[in-house]
């Protein structure tokens, strides 16, 4: 999902409730009563991911640690959706939930952005990291490209992402 049109869908209502509705005919999207063990399970597995990274950071696989903060957030982000009755095959559908059900209610635009770049396929993440250099290089090198401070900076927002979505599930327990 490119920019532009997050942006859209960060300040048009209709556009998300529209999406929702095609991940929902497509099966992307179902809607199933609300399992907090589903929910916990995530938590825990975000948590789990965050604790790989801090583990490997020091280790200098940044590649991998690039990987957790993705599974990370995505985990969170899946306990989120799972809180409102969601269940989501598709990364732009959790998005739009997200959107949804979160935006300005306790998730910012930042945060929806963080997602979004998490959410890009891995040739993309290595592209976003790599700033400046070819997508070419980037999604085929076999050189390590990834450099501590990104991803430290990264893991810090992932971290901050997980401890945001636990605090808004334990007020939905």
């Amino acid at each position: 999902m490119d920019i532009k049109y997050l942006n859209r869908l960060l300040s048009d209502k209709e556009i998300v409730s529209e999406k929702i509705e095609q991940y929902i005919e497509e099966k992307s999207i179902k809607k199933l009563p609300v399992d907090n063990e589903e929910m916990k399970g995530h938590l825990m597995k975000a948590d789990h991911n965050l604790k790989f990274v801090n583990d490997n950071l020091g280790l200098g696989y940044f590649d991998w640690c690039l990987t957790g903060c993705y599974y990370a957030v995505y985990h969170a982000a899946l306990a989120l959706i799972i809180s409102k009755g969601y269940y989501s095959k598709s990364h732009d559908a959790t998005l739009c939930i997200l959107i949804k059900e979160y935006y300005k209610k306790g998730v910012s635009a930042e945060e929806i952005e963080l997602l979004n770049k998490f959410f890009l396929d891995y040739s993309e993440i290595v592209f976003y990291v790599q700033s400046k250099e070819k997508r070419e290089d980037a999604s085929y090198s076999t050189k390590i490209k990834f450099d501590k401070p990104l991803v430290n900076e990264l893991r810090i927002k992932s971290a901050l992402f997980v401890d945001k979505a636990k605090q808004i599930i334990e007020n939905v327990l």
